[in-house]
């Protein structure tokens, strides 16, 4: 008897043993993925969005697919120039440029390809041209002439709406459709669309996290006085990280155009792409002051915004009333961060 209740004990002592060791394995895989606390804020505004509308309307943002997968579409747009505009703000600068040269993309390439297919490498190699140069001159003006870049970039950004307005007054040229599949194609259930985006996210969470350019970006956004001592060429890393943001903004230009299937002046501003990728990459936890964030947190600030316009749109509500909310929750992101980096200082 006594034997067969040491036994037992022994059974379960090791269960709770492998218990034990299961949940410290699981506490370090959460650790490991570090999942940016965003996160749960865009699964409650989902979940009351989807309540919402099985209330107020039919009930399809839960158990329709075509909807579901229509809020990243509708996503990538800002997905891809927020991972761009991320990575400027990371190193404590800023791009108000990014609408324009969506702009000037979106015009230039159309008006090149002019409905052939046979046009399409030489657009493509134009824009991110001009993409790259847009890049360069904001980065010398910011590090050569140390002028703030949120002046720097606005200057630019009236240079570019001037040139256009100047060159260009409605609707320009128009692309193949063998350009369209970058806007409507899939891969097997997967708009390809989709499958940009997330590329971009990953190429931007591998440059921040898994390269030399990503560890000096973070030093210069940390401080940009301590990395020039500790020999850091701030300069030349901060114009890298301008030159990428354009480059973002291009491709975001290109699969405008692809959707619209003809270029127009007022693509870029009329989306408000300036002011909406500074905000998610806020909202995802990115800090103005720079030095702290991840495109991560970005993607996730932007499907929350995605997710408001399909449930405004699905309630048939005030479209004036979505911005006000946008607004609410960028203060809130804010004053949230505020209050977590005191807490970590004390």
């Amino acid at each position: 008897m006594l034997k067969k209740r040491k036994m037992f004990l022994l059974q379960e002592r090791n269960k709770m043993t492998t218990t034990s060791i299961s949940e410290n394995r699981f506490k370090r895989f959460l650790r490991t993925i570090n999942i940016p606390p965003v996160y749960y804020f865009l699964v409650v505004i989902f979940l009351g969005g989807g309540i919402l509308d099985q209330i107020f309307s039919d009930g399809q943002i839960f158990t329709n697919k075509a909807i579901l997968l229509n809020i990243i579409v509708r996503s990538v747009a800002l997905g891809i120039v927020a991972v761009g505009q991320t990575l400027v703000i990371v190193g404590a600068s800023i791009d108000l440029s990014v609408a324009y040269t969506i702009s000037i993309t979106a015009v230039m390439s159309s008006y090149i390809m002019q409905g052939k297919t046979e046009n399409v490498p030489l657009a493509i190699l134009v824009v991110f041209g001009i993409g790259i140069l847009i890049g360069l001159i904001n980065g010398l003006i910011i590090t050569k002439l140390k002028i703030n870049s949120f002046i720097a970039t606005l200057g630019t950004s009236l240079i570019i709406k001037g040139i256009i307005n100047a060159t260009f007054s409605n609707y320009t040229g128009s692309v193949p459709k063998s350009f369209q599949f970058f806007g409507y194609s899939t891969l097997g259930p997967i708009p390809v669309a989709i499958i940009a985006l997330l590329l971009v996210v990953f190429a931007g969470w591998f440059l921040l996290n898994r390269t030399k350019f990503g560890a000096h970006l973070y030093g210069v956004g940390g401080n940009i006085e301590v990395g020039r001592l500790s020999g850091l060429r701030t300069d030349r890393v901060l114009i890298g990280a301008h030159i990428l943001c354009s480059m973002t903004a291009v491709l975001t230009g290109l699969f405008l155009v692809s959707r619209l299937q003809s270029g127009a002046p007022w693509v870029g501003p009329d989306g408000l792409y300036d002011i909406e990728s500074i905000a998610t990459s806020v909202v995802g936890g990115t800090a103005l002051a720079g030095g702290k964030g991840g495109v991560w947190g970005t993607l996730a600030g932007v499907l929350i915004f995605g997710v408001l316009d399909t449930v405004f749109n699905q309630l048939g509500m005030n479209p004036y009333l979505k911005t006000v909310l946008r607004g609410a929750i960028i203060v809130l992101a804010v004053a949230s961060y505020t209050y977590r980096s005191k807490k970590e200082a004390a």
